[in-house]
C-alpha cells in the first residue's frame, strides 16, 4: 500500500434508501453527526416524492406477486430466518445503533439487538398459533350454517420509527406486518438512519422476496414523512414517537380513512408507598428515570413519595443519580450515553429552565457536565431531579424525554392515584409497596396501557402493549398486534 493511500482520509459512509431490493439515491443528502462528539457519521440519502412513490409500487408487486401467496408457514419460517440472520450480524446492527445514537454498547447489546432478533421469533410464533373465530349457527328454518373467519393482510403499511429505540422499536413492528403477510416501506427517523438500511441487507439475504420490505430516508413535513403518510396507496400506518406527531399523521391519513396504530408520548409516574423496599425501590426508580438517557416513552419523569419516606428516597436517587458515568460508548464504564441530538438537548434543558422559573429546587444536575476533549461537542446532560413542584406546573404536564424526573411528597393512597391521573397522558406507571394486595389495587386504577408493580420495564412480548389519551391508540404485542396489520373476512357457508 502506498503512503498516499494509508495516510488518505477515511471515507464518510453513505446511507441509501432500499426500494425492491436494492439500494438507491435520493434527491439529496443530509449529514448525520455523532452525538457523542458531534463528529460526522454518515451522508444520508433523503427520499423525494418520486423515491417515495417507488417504494410504495414495489410493495404493491410485491402483495399482488408471489409474497401475497405465501403460506403463513413459509412467512413464518422466513422470519426464523431473518431472526437468525440478524443474530448472525449481531456486531454489525451493534456498531450501527451506537454510532446513530451514541448510547452505551452495553445496552445496544443486551437490549437493542437482542430484542431485534427475538422479535422476529415472538411474531413467527404468534402467527403460527393464533387462530380465528368459527360458529355453527342454527337457521330459522332449521337448517344449519358455517360461520368461520379468514385473516387477510391489511397491505401496505407504512412504519414510522422513532430514534430512541430504533432497531427494537422496527423489528417490533416489522416483524408482525411481515408475519400477517403485508408489505412495508419503513421511515427511520433522520437521527437513526443506520439499521433500517443494514435490516434490508439481512431481509435480501434471508430470502425475503423483493419489495416486501422498503426504507425511505427523509425528514416529516415536506419530506418522506409526508410523502410517504400522504400516499394513496398505503393502507394504514404504524408510528411510534411524539404525539403531536401523530396528531399531524392523523390528519395526514383522514381523507383517505386509513387506519392507524399509534403508540406515543408519556408522562408516567412512579408511586412509592412507605412500606415499599426502599433499596429495592430507589434501584427500580433509577432505572425508570435514567434508562437510555431518559430517552424511552416508558422512562418516569414524575415520582410521587408518600411522606414519611421522601427524604430516604430523594437521597438515594440523588446519590443513584451522581453515581451514573457518562462517556463513550464502547467504554464498559460508560452506564449513560448522550441526548441524541443537540437540539433535543436545547429542548430539555429548557425544560430545566422552566422548572427553576415554576419555583423547583434542583437536587441534582440541571446542566450540561464538562466531559473534556472532544466529548464536549456532543450533546451531553446531567441527570437531574426536582422538587418543590406541584401537578400545576407545565414541568409535570408536558413530556421532557431526558434524563429529569420531579419529587412530589403524597399523603394517602387516594392522594396518589388522583395525582398520578392527573395527566393527558395514559402509558406507564409504576406501583413500589410491599403490600401485594394495594400493589394490585392500585396499580388497576392507573389510567395507562401498562402498570407495573416493584418492577419497570419487564415485558412479556404477548402482553399489549399501547396506551390511552395522548399516549396513543390501539395496542402491540402477540395476537394484538395482528388486529391491526389484518383484515378479517368471515365466509358464511349455508349447510
Amino acid at each position: 500500500m502506498s503512503s498516499s493511500a494509508a495516510n488518505a482520509p477515511a471515507r464518510t459512509p453513505s446511507v441509501h434508501n432500499f426500494i425492491n431490493g436494492s439500494y438507491v439515491a435520493g434527491v439529496r443528502t443530509f449529514d448525520k453527526v455523532s452525538p457523542v462528539d458531534g463528529s460526522l457519521v454518515s451522508r444520508v440519502q433523503e427520499a423525494g416524492r418520486e423515491t417515495v412513490d417507488e417504494a410504495v409500487k414495489a410493495a404493491r408487486r410485491a402483495l399482488d406477486g408471489g409474497w401475497g401467496r405465501m403460506s403463513v408457514a413459509d412467512r413464518a419460517r422466513l422470519l426464523r430466518r431473518v431472526a437468525d440472520r440478524i443474530e448472525e450480524r449481531f456486531d454489525d446492527f451493534v456498531a450501527a445503533e451506537v454510532a446513530d445514537t451514541g448510547k452505551p454498547e452495553a445496552m445496544a447489546r443486551a437490549l437493542d439487538v437482542a430484542r431485534a432478533h427475538a422479535n422476529f421469533r415472538s411474531f413467527a410464533d404468534t402467527i403460527s398459533a393464533t387462530g380465528l373465530d368459527s360458529f355453527l349457527t342454527e337457521t330459522a328454518d332449521g337448517g344449519r350454517a358455517l360461520n368461520y373467519a379468514v385473516r387477510g393482510p391489511l397491505g401496505v403499511v407504512a412504519v414510522i420509527v422513532p430514534w430512541n429505540l430504533p432497531l427494537l422499536l422496527l423489528t417490533w413492528k416489522v416483524a408482525p406486518a411481515l408475519a400477517c403477510g403485508n408489505a412495508v416501506v419503513v421511515k427511520p427517523s433522520e437521527e437513526t438512519p443506520a439499521t433500517a438500511t443494514l435490516l434490508g441487507e439481512v431481509m435480501a439475504e434471508a430470502g425475503v422476496p423483493d419489495g416486501v420490505y422498503n426504507v425511505v430516508h427523509g425528514f416529516g413535513p415536506d419530506s418522506a414523512g409526508e410523502f410517504l403518510t400522504t400516499h394513496p396507496g398505503i393502507d394504514g400506518v404504524t408510528f411510534t414517537g411524539e404525539s403531536k406527531t401523530g396528531s399531524a399523521i392523523m390528519r395526514a391519513v383522514a381523507p383517505l380513512v386509513r387506519p392507524v396504530s399509534f403508540e406515543l408520548g408519556g408522562k408516567n409516574a412512579a408511586l412509592v408507598f412507605s412500606d415499599a423496599d426502599l433499596e429495592r425501590t430507589v434501584d427500580g426508580l433509577a432505572r425508570s428515570v435514567f434508562t437510555n438517557t431518559g430517552q424511552v416513552c416508558l422512562c418516569t419523569e414524575r415520582v410521587y413519595i408518600q411522606r414519611e419516606v421522601f427524604d430516604d428516597v430523594a437521597a438515594g436517587l440523588t446519590e443513584r443519580a451522581e453515581a451514573l458515568r457518562l462517556g463513550r460508548p464502547e467504554d464498559p464504564a460508560t452506564t449513560t450515553g448522550p441526548l441524541i441530538s443537540q437540539a433535543h438537548r436545547e429542548k430539555v434543558l429548557s425544560y430545566a429552565a422552566l422548572a427553576r422559573q415554576e419555583g423547583a429546587t434542583e437536587l441534582t444536575g440541571g446542566g450540561i457536565p464538562a466531559m473534556g476533549g472532544d466529548l464536549d461537542g456532543g450533546a451531553w446532560m446531567q441527570p437531574t431531579l426536582w422538587t418543590g413542584l406541584d401537578n400545576s406546573a407545565r414541568t409535570l404536564r408536558e413530556e421532557v424525554f431526558g434524563p429529569v424526573a420531579a419529587l412530589v411528597p403524597f399523603d394517602t393512597e387516594e392522594e396518589a392515584v388522583a395525582l398520578a391521573n392527573d395527566t393527558d397522558y395514559g402509558l406507564a406507571s409504576c406501583v413500589w409497596t410491599s403490600n401485594l394486595e394495594r400493589g394490585h389495587r392500585v396499580a388497576q386504577r392507573m389510567r395507562v396501557g401498562m402498570s407495573w408493580v416493584n418492577t419497570w420495564y419487564l415485558r412479556d412480548l404477548r402482553s399489549p402493549f399501547g396506551g390511552s389519551g395522548l399516549s396513543g391508540i390501539g395496542r402491540e404485542g402477540g395476537a394484538h398486534s395482528l388486529h391491526f396489520y389484518t383484515q378479517p373476512t368471515n365466509v358464511c357457508v349455508q349447510l
